[in-house]
């Protein structure tokens, strides 16, 4: 007994002395997966962590320069690269690290076009395209290199001061460039004719007849002699450049007629078409440049989109507007004013924009109505205050554009714009009284 109290005495004293040294004692190891998971908690292991990059592309034809912003504050100038997508591809695995990095990446407008953009969204990296105008720039910021450039949109993009631009789909695209290739040809056709004017005037030949380029001005200049057989080549080779051209324009509204029928927003373009002064060709280009626009929470912003806004350089007490801004798609403002035109007549619904009218809701038909007697009204207002027409035709055609933008909603989402109740119109015309008259009364009874 005594020599086993020893030996119980012994052990105790070392099981102490063990745990002086800092030794865990035998009973207290871990045995389970339990007591495992907690020991490994308490440990200092690292956790992972997803961080962000923010990249800013400086895009030129045939190089991409890379700048990269972190989360904690760092800048750094990654390298260049060739403007190819296997190597964007290659970039973008490089740095993304197998997921353990979410990448951002940012860049201005430009030639290249969205196709960049569209694939780096498709690999599921986060992209937006910015406008060159909208880059805040010092003052003072005299050096302006690639990777200054890079290193800008970088910063700006994790500062959150940059605002992307819309990214059209491809479809869209493809329906806008074939729009843009009509105007162009016909801007061809117009060259071509001031080119050949020019010719026969400093030849000493003018066309005394009421219009030109009728049948009758055609058959004018067939007939032409001229002096030298040099110069009858030249009157030919136009002609013939003239003539191509207007095949040019033909076959082209053929294919976009075509076109729209199988396009998302063909209801779009059809109930644009209910509005005065604008046909298919206008309806076609408005929709296809402007896209969706329920990016636009109200008219007026799309009314600063297009740079129908005036400008304005205030201070203090003082308040100072000067002329439109005049940026945004200036395509569209040019069709916009061009359509503006119309209105200076009474309120109508004409033969032919009755057809065209044709199939589309009575809301739709209630916008188009009350745009023809507001903008009318707008004109004559304007028009007897003295203003000049150059600023009567911005003005209603900044008015034109909320239209477009609640036909646009409308057509897609029906019952989503408020349509109001159309007054008597101002115009000096009874006539166009007597119309508004019974379309209100056709409505009651309806």
């Amino acid at each position: 007994m005594i020599e086993a109290e020893r030996v119980k005495r012994g052990k105790r004293k070392g099981v102490e002395a063990g745990h002086k040294r800092g030794l865990r004692p035998e009973g207290s190891r871990a045995t389970n997966v339990d007591d495992m998971n907690k020991h490994i908690k308490s440990s200092d292991a690292p956790t992972l962590k997803t961080t962000v990059s923010y990249l800013g592309f400086d895009v030129h034809k045939e190089t991409i320069a890379v700048a990269i912003a972190h989360e904690d504050g760092r800048m750094e100038y990654y390298k260049t690269i060739s403007h190819d997508l296997h190597a964007v591809e290659k970039l973008v695995q490089e740095l993304g690290e197998k997921g353990k990095v979410t990448l951002k990446v940012c860049y201005e407008a430009g030639p290249t076009g969205f196709v960049l953009a569209r694939r780096l969204l498709a690999w599921g990296v986060e992209c937006i395209v910015v406008s060159p105008s909208s880059v805040p720039k010092a003052s003072g910021d005299k050096v302006k290199t690639d990777k200054n450039d890079a290193l800008k949109l970088a910063r700006l993009l994790r500062s959150g001061d940059l605002k992307g631009v819309n990214i059209p789909d491809e479809r869209d695209e493809a329906v806008r460039d074939l729009c843009r290739a009509r105007t162009d040809a016909v801007e061809d056709k117009r060259r071509l004719r001031q080119q050949l004017k020019a010719f026969l005037l400093r030849n000493g030949y003018k066309y005394h007849g009421k219009s030109s380029w009728t049948q009758a001005h055609m058959r004018y200049l067939r007939e032409l002699v001229m002096c030298h057989p040099a110069q009858k080549l030249v009157l030919e080779e136009t002609l013939q450049a003239i003539d191509l051209a207007d095949n040019r324009i033909k076959q082209l509204e053929g294919h976009l007629e075509m076109v729209v029928k199988e396009w998302r927003f063909k209801p779009v373009v059809e109930a644009l078409q209910c509005l005065k002064g604008i046909k298919f060709l206008s309806a076609a280009v408005l929709t296809s440049e402007l896209g969706d626009l329920s990016r636009f929470a109200n008219p007026r912003q799309l009314m600063a989109y297009l740079g129908l806004v005036s400008s304005e350089n205030s201070s203090g007490a003082s308040r100072r507007q000067g002329s439109i801004t005049k940026c945004g798609n200036g395509h569209v403002r040019m069709f916009l004013m061009e359509a503006a035109h119309h209105y200076r007549t009474a309120p109508k619904i004409s033969k032919e924009l009755s057809k065209r009218q044709e199939g589309q809701s009575r809301r739709v038909r209630a916008i188009a109505w009350e745009a023809q007697n507001r903008l009318h009204r707008r004109t004559w207002k304007l028009m007897n205050r003295g203003l000049m027409v150059p600023k009567i035709v911005v003005a209603v055609a900044r008015e034109l554009a909320g239209f477009v933008w609640a036909i646009h909603r409308e057509s897609l989402t029906p019952g989503s714009v408020e349509v109001r109740a159309a007054r008597v119109s101002a115009s000096p015309n009874p006539q166009a009284r007597r119309i508004e008259y019974v379309l209100k009364r056709e409505k009651v009874l309806n």
